[in-house]
């Protein structure tokens, strides 16, 4: 699971375990959360999500609205990894409306890419597609190539599954023109062929 989501910076990392000690006198919720991410680095589910939802209570207790995001977003990445899709589209979505009312555009970017994984593995398609083309837009309008090629394969393979082909073989196509764009001919090649044999099958 990614590790990269962390709204508005707002909660590092606590290293050694007194600053762990010291988190939990000061701010029980912070330690909670610290707890949360051990447990889910572990692969201990159902303690990290018992430590996220204590961390979530003290967030909202405390009017943290940062806290609030980060606990929605692994908790979202919790139920994910439990098969609880549609609940982790609920985490996800609590997590991006904070972010949103917080400009915080990182963030909800990341959100965007879980909740168009969340409701590929609900079969919502279409929903899917949604969020994969609200990325779209960003990683075209902050011109991040990496980003764009990396959603339109995603988007390539919804539309496979929709059994859209021709669809599918457009967005593989404009992969290839990005790649023949920065003389990477190579890859231009292999997305072009790709398209092809999406456009035989029809």
């Amino acid at each position: 699971m990614t590790d990269h989501i962390q709204p508005l910076n707002s909660i590092g990392p606590v290293k050694g375990q007194e600053n762990q000690q010291d988190e939990a006198l000061n701010d029980p919720a912070k330690a909670d959360y610290k707890a949360g991410r051990d447990f889910l680095s572990k692969g201990d589910y159902s303690q990290a999500a018992n430590a996220f939802h204590n961390a979530l209570i003290g967030f909202e207790e405390q009017g943290d609205k940062q806290g609030v995001a980060n606990c929605a977003d692994r908790l979202g990445d919790v139920c994910m990894a439990g098969e609880k899709h549609r609940m982790a589209l609920e985490h996800f979505q609590r997590a991006f409306e904070i972010c949103k009312e917080a400009e915080d555009a990182f963030s909800m970017l990341e959100l965007n890419k879980k909740m168009a994984e969340a409701y590929k593995r609900l079969g919502e398609l279409d929903k899917a597609l949604g969020a994969l083309f609200d990325l779209f837009d960003q990683y075209t309008d902050n011109r991040n190539p990496q980003g764009t090629v990396e959603v339109l394969e995603k988007i390539a393979g919804v539309y496979m599954d929709q059994g859209e082909n021709l669809k599918a073989a457009d967005a593989l196509r404009t992969i290839a023109s990005i790649h023949a764009n920065f003389k990477h001919h190579r890859m231009a090649g292999e997305f072009e062929e790709r398209a092809l044999l999406l456009e035989q099958q029809e």
